[in-house]
């Protein structure tokens, strides 16, 4: 069988430990012998990351920019203990933190549903999207140890040289502080992103922060939605049926554990970190969530929302098979080649990425899957396959089923 051919490169973002393994696997096993792959290469594993002073991340970034989707393994964000594990010059920030500030945009995360696999949620019975800012708060963060009395404020001089000043804390001894900023153009730009991403799916948007506690931040967050929707979208919701609300974030937690899915829950950048880790384990595991970065300018890059696999890393250096769930991974891939096909008018090239993804989940509901989902499915006859082996049955899924 011929080979699809790509017109134009996707931005190929390659990453750390146990994922990437995984990456080339992938690439050997579900795209290579299908595909003639057209990619600009860009490595984020940590060791280049650090001979380049992190510059590879912002040039991946602006590769992004110029041909507008990429692909992105996942990478580690440095802590003191990578520091010494990696002999690195600097604790670097994190490379998704840094290439969603450069894109802007918002981070939409939707679990993958596989019959057979019933979410821990009972009631939970339709998907529920995570939109989630990409711009600002800790992940764009300053932060500072105090070491003794002193006094912290935040201080603001304007271009004119006037100063606003806002005392933090009086500090009596040792402490730390953080300060985060976001910009009021980002907060339209994700505010607009979920209004349109709930019209193009027919989903209501529920939007949550702490306004209560934070009366200029988060309430600053509040106010330019609803400014933008009772400007731009109420109409457009009411005609499509419909419903944007706000509530506070803990209200909102409460509301999803009693809802039955079906809605788009938009979210701070920190929010949704953490509320996309716990809808995607809920409802299976963190390697059945896609995640997708998408730009006002119309720039799109695909990702796997969880972790590099550290634990099944170490244990694939000692020579031991893992069962490590590759789904995600897989997901990003065929969602930017869907896309590129798309943007390029290649058909075929986004009817071989939808018939992927429809493999893996045949496969899954098969009885075929890894160690993850095999603790939590409800499917009989269940044969526990290590990473490649999985891959490959997804491989022999797709030839008997789609090629």
């Amino acid at each position: 069988m011929a080979k699809i051919k790509m017109t134009t490169p996707l931005v190929e973002m390659d990453g750390d430990e146990m994922t990437r393994i995984l990456w080339k696997m992938i690439k050997d096993e579900l795209l290579e012998p299908f595909v003639e792959l057209n990619t600009e290469y860009y490595d984020l594993g940590l060791e280049y990351r650090n001979e380049t002073s992190d510059q590879v991340t912002i040039d991946s970034a602006n590769a992004t920019k110029k041909y507008g989707v990429a692909v992105k393994c996942a990478t580690i964000t440095p802590n003191a203990a990578r520091m010494t594990e990696y002999n690195l010059k600097e604790m670097y920030k994190s490379p998704n933190g840094t290439i969603r500030a450069i894109l802007d945009g918002t981070v939409f995360r939707a679990p993958i549903i596989v019959n057979g696999i019933e979410p821990l949620v009972k009631n939970w019975k339709k998907p529920i999207t995570i939109a989630r800012h990409a711009y600002g708060d800790v992940y764009k963060g300053s932060e500072l140890k105090v070491k003794g009395p002193g006094k912290a404020e935040i201080v603001y001089t304007a271009q004119d040289g006037t100063k606003t000043v806002e005392l933090i804390h009086n500090f009596k001894g040792d402490g730390i502080i953080q300060g985060m900023h976001n910009l009021d153009g980002s907060i339209s730009s994700f505010a607009r992103s979920c209004f349109n991403f709930a019209l193009d799916t027919k989903q209501d948007l529920w939007f949550a922060t702490k306004d209560t506690i934070s009366k200029k931040y988060d309430h600053t967050f509040k106010d330019i939605f609803q400014e933008i929707y009772d400007a731009e979208y109420a109409d457009k919701f009411k005609a499509a049926g419909i419903e944007y609300f706000y509530t506070l974030i803990d209200d909102a937690v409460a509301r999803v554990m009693r809802s039955e899915g079906g809605y788009i829950w938009a979210c701070k950048n920190y929010d949704g970190d953490v509320m996309s880790d716990m809808v995607a384990t809920a409802f299976g595991s963190l390697a059945m969530m896609t995640s997708v970065l998408v730009s006002p300018e119309g720039y799109y890059e695909y990702e796997a929302a969880h972790g590099t696999v550290q634990r099944h890393y170490y244990n694939y250096l000692k020579g031991m098979e893992t069962s490590t769930n590759p789904v995600a991974t897989i997901f990003a891939w065929t969602g930017a080649l869907a896309k590129r096909g798309e943007l390029d008018n290649i058909p075929e090239l986004t009817k071989f990425a939808n018939d992927l993804e429809k493999a893996c989940i045949m496969t899954i509901e098969s009885g075929k899957m890894t160690k993850d989902l095999a603790v939590i499915a409800n499917i009989e006859n269940i044969e526990v396959l290590n990473s490649l082996p999985f891959i490959q049955a997804i491989r022999e899924t797709y030839e008997k089923n789609f090629a």
